[in-house]
């Protein structure tokens, strides 16, 4: 199911919190409610609360997906890459050659932040395995884009999985990091994009930080009515 991504969304908007945000970006997904093999991911820890309201809109189940940052060894804020379930890494290469890293310490913050990934899988899941991407149609779901890294990194992991399409649903980001995005992905669904984009926070009213504790949380709140 591959579609052009939708790049043409509605004004500029401020959204209540992560869970209205979800709710409007499923208004924009409605189309895929009866797509065979359907699921959507919620990149932890803010996509899992926008992921759980389009997963409920859409009855579709509901996994958690995580990206880490590649920051950078002296300025750990500035990133260098990103790091997906599943072992995906994604570099950026003009960082790493203007601020002269080192392959030891690219490698060190590699291994580093595997450690991380693999802690917090655990506690968000436990011993439940990672959902079977193959064959089905994934929605990968954040509670905005920035730079596009992250994102980027979650969609080649997703893809080296070989689902039937890999989407990726955002409620804000920039146009130009929405357009990286859709070089990879099979559709993109921004529902607002600003013309002056700062920051993911700047389109919530409320953006406090989620809890590992809320994740948990809806992960173990069904998405889908008993059948």
């Amino acid at each position: 199911m591959t579609r052009p991504a939708r790049l043409n969304p509605m004004p500029a908007r401020t959204f209540r919190n992560r869970r209205d945000a979800g709710r409007v970006l499923a208004g924009c997904l409605s189309g895929y409610r009866d797509a065979d093999g359907l699921l959507v991911l919620g990149l932890a820890r803010g996509g899992v609360p926008v992921g759980w309201e389009v997963a409920a809109a859409l009855q579709a189940p509901l996994d958690v997906f995580l990206v880490r940052k590649l920051g950078v060894p002296q300025w750990p804020e500035l990133a260098m890459g990103a790091l997906a379930s599943g072992g995906m890494v994604v570099v950026n290469d003009q960082v790493v050659a203007d601020l002269g890293i080192s392959s030891e310490a690219l490698h060190s913050v590699i291994e580093r932040e595997s450690a991380e990934l693999r802690r917090r899988e655990h506690a968000y899941r436990g011993d439940r395995p990672a959902a079977d991407l193959h064959g089905r149609v994934v929605i990968l779901v954040d509670d905005g884009i920035a730079t596009g890294a992250s994102v980027l990194a979650a969609v080649r992991a997703v893809q080296a999985a070989e689902p039937a399409s890999t989407v990726v649903a955002v409620p804000v980001g920039p146009l130009s990091a929405c357009r990286k995005i859709a070089q990879e992905a099979d559709d993109v669904v921004c529902a607002t994009m600003p013309e002056r984009f700062d920051a993911v926070g700047q389109s919530y009213a409320d953006f406090r930080q989620v809890t590992d504790d809320e994740v948990r949380d809806l992960l173990a709140t069904p998405t889908t009515a008993a059948s």
